[in-house]
């Protein structure tokens, strides 16, 4: 009983703190009234989570986003700006940018809150499944904006345009509700991105954060840095009795007493908040042990 209530009270806590993010990085309240994009001079900086440019309310831009603008301009270029911020988020944080930071996975653990008659935790294949990220890393974001362009020398958003289904929910519908010309000038495009959207919150009820898993190239990069960000888990061997309480908690199942730095870990913290020997640390780095290791 006592686990159970400190896990209700952290959860309790880590959605606080998403909602307070969102709501900080989309407080452009006006925009929401008047169906029109900010246009400050925070819009060029990039939020760390996927976070849609067009959401009337978005005070900043989406790094997806961005990177994807440099590369489909006439030269072949990537912005050193947006690379070096991925770097510097996936360096400090990791995915604790999914697990806190992004409006769209507030989205999808409100969803899958909602009751349901039998929740999944993994599909078949799930391991497969779960590179498909870097499949849309790789072809959306980066070879098809640079590789695929017109007569002009200029490429597309493709995964914006095509895929990214944040863009839909914060962006285009709120638009196309609150401008007259964005609805008559709404077309198949628009319609295939809102089916995209429908399937991506219906799973979401069903499965937990099935586009962080399966499709978001932002979760990709910062997975990367999951092993040597400055933030991430560290089990003590001497007191993990390999009990797997930490993986049957995780909504992502992930074992994490064997591999506790997973590239699928959004950093959650259920699995410390729950374990019964406080075995699952946090730390920022492994410099005490190599200052100890050369005395």
């Amino acid at each position: 009983m006592a686990g159970s209530s400190k896990l209700k009270k952290h959860s309790r806590i880590r959605l606080i703190f998403q909602a307070c993010f969102a709501a900080i990085s989309n407080g452009y309240i006006k925009g929401f009234s008047h169906g029109k994009i900010f246009e400050g001079g925070s819009k060029a900086v990039c939020l760390p989570g996927m976070n849609c440019y067009s959401c009337p309310g978005a005070l900043g831009a989406c790094p997806i986003g961005s990177l994807q603008a440099t590369l489909n301009a006439r030269e072949y270029r990537i912005s050193m700006y947006v690379v070096g911020l991925l770097v510097i988020f996936g360096i400090i944080l990791g995915r604790f940018v999914c697990g806190f930071l992004c409006p769209f996975g507030l989205v999808q653990d409100l969803l899958f809150r909602i009751p349901f008659v039998k929740k999944i935790r993994r599909l078949p294949g799930e391991k497969g499944l779960r590179w498909l990220r870097f499949v849309f890393l790789g072809i959306f974001v980066i070879l098809l904006p640079m590789f695929v362009i017109d007569i002009t020398g200029l490429g597309e958003p493709w995964f914006c345009k095509w895929i990214c289904p944040v863009g839909t929910l914060e962006g285009g519908i709120p638009l196309v509700l609150l401008d007259k010309g964005m609805r008559e000038a709404a077309g198949f495009i628009f319609r295939w991105k809102v089916l995209i959207l429908l399937i991506t919150l219906f799973s979401s009820i069903i499965i937990c954060r099935p586009f962080c898993r399966y499709v978001c190239p932002l979760g990709a990069v910062y997975g990367i840095f999951n092993k040597i960000s400055f933030y991430r888990f560290k089990i003590d061997t001497e007191k993990c009795t390999e009990c797997a309480s930490c993986q049957k908690i995780c909504k992502l199942d992930i074992p994490v007493w064997r591999n506790p730095n997973s590239m699928d870990c959004i950093r959650c913290g259920d699995c410390k908040t729950v374990c019964p020997n406080k075995a699952i640390k946090f730390t920022v780095s492994n410099v005490k042990n190599r200052k100890r290791s050369c005395r």
